[in-house]
């Protein structure tokens, strides 16, 4: 009988899953909310853009959860602490704009003058908010600016962990990609 093991290098796989299955939806969902006036009507992609905002706003939610009860690796002790200082200050910012651009979006479909259907790909569908149309036309407003500040964000937050893989050679990014081997110091 092998003995259970606990790693404290790596995140726990369902922090792992959670992460990379929210990733894809919000690169996605910024895909479509930045291009959509460029595709084709045809295609029906604000649908798919409302679906995706709610599962990206009840992962979330549920990451929370989960890390309420799965602590994160420690951060490597060599980091400075600035540097601590901004990881966790932008991993934070990430959580609360992944669940404030969701709910800016739900706000402004709620309140419009035309309510649209709103469904979960197609399978329930979602209540409305009860907000009124003034609430939502500023969270119209609201979405987009968040939604491009998200866009920065998620931006920002690559750009550091392929500096920390490329150019400092830490385990940063191999904990969260363990497909991935730690690089060797140079």
């Amino acid at each position: 009988m092998r003995s259970a093991v606990i790693r404290t290098d790596r995140y726990a796989r369902g922090s792992i899953v959670f992460h990379w299955t929210i990733a894809v939806a919000i690169l996605l969902n910024l895909a479509i909310g930045i291009g959509h006036d460029a595709m084709p009507r045809g295609w029906g992609v604000m649908p798919l853009h409302k679906s995706l905002g709610i599962t990206v706003l009840v992962l979330t939610l549920a990451r929370l959860a989960w890390r309420l009860v799965h602590r994160p690796p420690p951060l490597h002790p060599d980091m400075p602490v600035w540097e601590r200082l901004a990881a966790n200050a932008s991993h934070w910012a990430l959580y609360a704009f992944s669940i404030l651009v969701p709910l800016t979006g739900w706000a402004m479909v709620s309140g419009g003058e035309v309510r649209r259907p709103l469904d979960w790909f197609g399978l329930f569908p979602i209540p409305y908010l009860p907000v009124s149309q003034a609430t939502a036309g500023a969270a119209h407003e609201g979405h987009e600016v968040l939604g491009y500040a998200l866009l920065a964000l998620v931006v920002l937050h690559t750009l550091a962990a392929l500096r920390h893989h490329l150019i400092l050679r830490d385990s940063t990014l191999v904990r969260m990609l363990p497909i991935l081997r730690a690089p060797t110091p140079r």
